[in-house]
């Protein structure tokens, strides 16, 4: 919304200076004194912003056959729900009466992100979707300091960079555009994890390790569709006392959140909340690229199997009808 609305802006902006240039050609040209106030017209801009918002037609009112139809729309407050449905809708823009079911049906790198049940009948059956209600779209960040970060930390500029004195090291991406290489890739995706999950970096920056490829690729563009998960601990940590293998969620944090829940604070910046979870570094957020290089439990039992089976303890499968075995 934000880029659309600057490039209205923009618009307008043009039109009002190309409209104040001829008032004073024609002023010097016909030798008269010029009033500002007759100069801009004082209601350009806001129903230049009002005639879009109110139409949908995005762009000038005097070239509306130019314009983009359906940018905006009235948001439905029939009920809460229906706002939240109406908020997260998205729409694929193919022929309803088209007899192709591909478009229509979600696919794999939709789980999580997108609601397998709601969606209209009729003709736009599977066409109009609705995103999850957890799920979260990437409003972009500076990728500018995480840059400086690496540099400080190893990262070999690629203008520097020598590929016959190190045939071997990781290429580094950000944002699609190769910025360097390092010689130990592993050392230096803990540390921008790590910095990611103390909150020193945006916790909507989506960090992918590509070993076969020899490739670490760090996204902060805005438009991902990310959905959040709890974090595990892969590492013993002495300071907060949480062993590896276990969540990073603990019982202190959930009760917590529950009496939060119960007996509000009285000074706001003590709340915990969703943004206390992201910044304790509980529930970080992944989109669908970094969810193809990550090992995600199902359900808190599955780490507690998979945590028995490193051990060496045999975990005994129970063949019973569990009708929500999987």
């Amino acid at each position: 919304a934000g880029p659309l609305l600057a490039k209205l802006f923009r618009g307008i902006m043009r039109r009002m200076n190309t409209e104040l240039a001829n008032y004073l050609r024609r002023c010097v040209e016909g030798n008269r004194h010029f009033n500002l106030a007759v100069g801009i017209k004082p209601g350009t801009l806001s129903n230049g912003l009002k005639y879009s918002l109110a139409t949908g037609n995005w762009g000038d009112q005097k070239k509306a056959m130019s314009s983009t139809a359906g940018v905006s729309q009235v948001l439905n407050r029939y009920t809460f729900a229906s706002t939240l449905s109406h908020l997260r809708r998205t729409n694929t823009p193919i022929g309803r009466d088209g007899k192709l079911a591909k478009p229509r049906q979600l696919h794999n790198t939709h789980w999580g992100l997108v609601c397998p049940a709601e969606t209209p009948e009729g003709q736009a059956c599977g066409l109009v979707k609705n995103l999850s209600l957890m799920c979260y779209v990437s409003v972009g960040s500076p990728s500018e300091p995480l840059i400086e970060f690496m540099i400080n930390r190893g990262m070999e500029v690629v203008e520097e960079y020598e590929p016959l004195r190190y045939p071997h090291a990781t290429k580094i991406f950000v944002n699609g555009v190769w910025v360097g290489v390092h010689q130990d890739p592993k050392h230096l995706v803990n540390q921008v994890l790590d910095t990611r999950r103390k909150s020193y970096l945006q916790y909507e920056v989506s960090l992918v390790r590509e070993i076969r490829d020899q490739e670490f690729k760090i996204f902060s563009d805005a438009g991902r569709v990310m959905r959040p998960v709890f974090t595990v601990q892969q590492e013993d940590d002495p300071e907060t006392g949480i062993n590896k293998g276990h969540l990073v969620l603990t019982k202190e944090l959930v009760n917590r959140l529950a009496k939060e829940q119960a007996e509000p604070p009285e000074d706001p910046s003590m709340k915990i909340g969703w943004e206390g979870l992201i910044r304790a570094g509980a529930v970080e957020y992944l989109d669908a690229e970094e969810e193809e290089t990550s090992m995600i439990c199902m359900t808190p039992e599955d780490l507690e199997l998979y945590r028995l089976q490193k051990a060496g303890i045999d975990t005994e499968e129970d063949m019973g009808d569990d009708p929500n075995k999987r």
